[in-house]
């Protein structure tokens, strides 16, 4: 197709490294799969069975367009549970996934030429949220020595008459690492000295690990009313394929926002959110059995990649582990097809992550410890040859 029948918003600005990766692996076999960051865990049986339930009494139509009212009420009460700010059931919108909100959010929030700043690597769909709205992200390049957190320093020095909006994505996606406390608050100090919006991306935050701790960032002094809080279910319990997601905001911006994302998805699955009402109410052991067996399988890579001499961020929180390979000889995007087609180990490079140098992969924690040891084993193997 000519790439003139293309929206210039459409082009493609990478070389789409992950989707050829999975190609490659799908034409393979005992592949051991560590890239998506999809838990491998079955949805917890009480959940599926709300959604069961729900849907023998009729929950097939639309909801509110902001989500049913014990949804939202049951997340503001979990907010604030987990040190969050207070909020009302009316500046909740539940969506389709948290990916949905931020593009929600980033379509009521930019207008062309505005800038938003954020961690670099990072979680890219923010930088297409920006792009679609006609804005864009200015990245903030991040590196071992923070262990690729961002400081209120580095914020200070990206910002320009341009910026609105301060992404904090804590934990990590791609590195697995989390933000202080005290450079949380740092970096709302920052925000507050330049009227500036954050968006709060806590959806890894209940999977923290070695006594680290996620701080709600709407919940310091002077932040409720600029920041806009996202997460979702799909990570915590397990229903990735459930999306759900829901993004919490000040009173004045919501109606704006509900009606974006009333115009993109009407509202969201009427089942899902009976399914996340139910996780939310329900016995939360599963969310801390999750964790453990998370932290267990982190314990046992780190030990796998500290054995071939492979450095990596700390991993403090969700399920991934950014690793250092450029000691081994290869870079990254490079490396990874080879750990691919004669490992047969599947991740993924950070460039994948708009990272800005090609010498980190992304491990994810979404396979059972003796799978990870059986990869690491692999791993090795693949690098001693290389090294040889």
């Amino acid at each position: 197709m000519p790439t003139t029948r293309l929206a210039h918003r459409a082009a493609l600005k990478d070389a789409r490294v992950n989707i050829r990766l999975q190609d490659i692996a799908d034409s393979l076999t005992d592949v051991i799969r560590m890239g998506r960051g999809d838990p491998d865990f079955d949805t917890p049986a009480h959940i599926v069975r709300a959604g069961q339930e729900a849907l023998a009494k009729g929950a097939t139509h639309y909801t509110h367009a902001q989500g049913i009212l014990p949804l939202r009420q049951a997340i503001a009460k979990d907010i604030v549970a987990r040190g969050g700010a207070s909020y009302t059931p009316e500046q909740i919108v539940v969506t389709p996934g948290a990916q949905q909100a931020l593009f929600t959010v980033a379509l009521g929030l930019l207008d062309p030429g505005d800038e938003m700043v954020a961690a670099c690597p990072g979680y890219h769909p923010y930088h297409q949220a920006a792009e679609l709205a006609g804005a864009r992200v200015v990245d903030i390049r991040t590196t071992m020595a923070t262990n690729f957190t961002l400081t209120a320093e580095m914020v200070e020095a990206h910002i320009t008459p341009k910026t609105k909006i301060v992404v904090v994505v804590n934990p990590s996606n791609p590195t697995g690492t989390v933000t202080p406390p005290e450079e949380v608050a740092r970096i709302a100090e920052v925000a507050k000295a330049h009227d500036l919006l954050v968006i709060s991306d806590e959806i890894y935050a209940q999977l923290t690990y070695g006594g680290a701790r996620v701080q709600p960032v709407a919940s310091l002094p002077g932040m409720a009313e600029r920041t806009i809080t996202i997460s979702g279910f799909s990570k915590t319990y397990a229903m990735t394929g459930w999306r759900v997601g829901y993004f919490a905001a000040p009173a004045d911006l919501v109606p704006a926002l509900a009606a974006i994302h009333n115009g993109l998805a009407i509202s969201t699955a009427s089942v899902s959110q009976h399914a996340a009402l139910a996780a939310l109410t329900g016995p939360q052991d599963c969310v801390e059995d999750m964790r453990r067996t998370y932290d267990e399988r982190r314990a046992v890579l780190c030990e796998g990649l500290r054995a071939m001499g492979i450095p990596y961020a700390e991993p403090q929180g969700a399920f991934f582990v950014y690793a250092n390979v450029a000691s081994v000889g290869l870079g990254a995007t490079a490396f990874c097809e080879k750990l691919l087609r004669e490992g047969k180990v599947l991740v993924f490079p950070g460039v994948v992550y708009g990272d800005y140098t090609d010498d980190f992969v992304r491990l994810s924690l979404t396979q059972p410890v003796e799978k990870i040891r059986e990869a690491c084993a692999r791993m090795a193997g693949v690098v001693a040859a290389i090294r040889a």
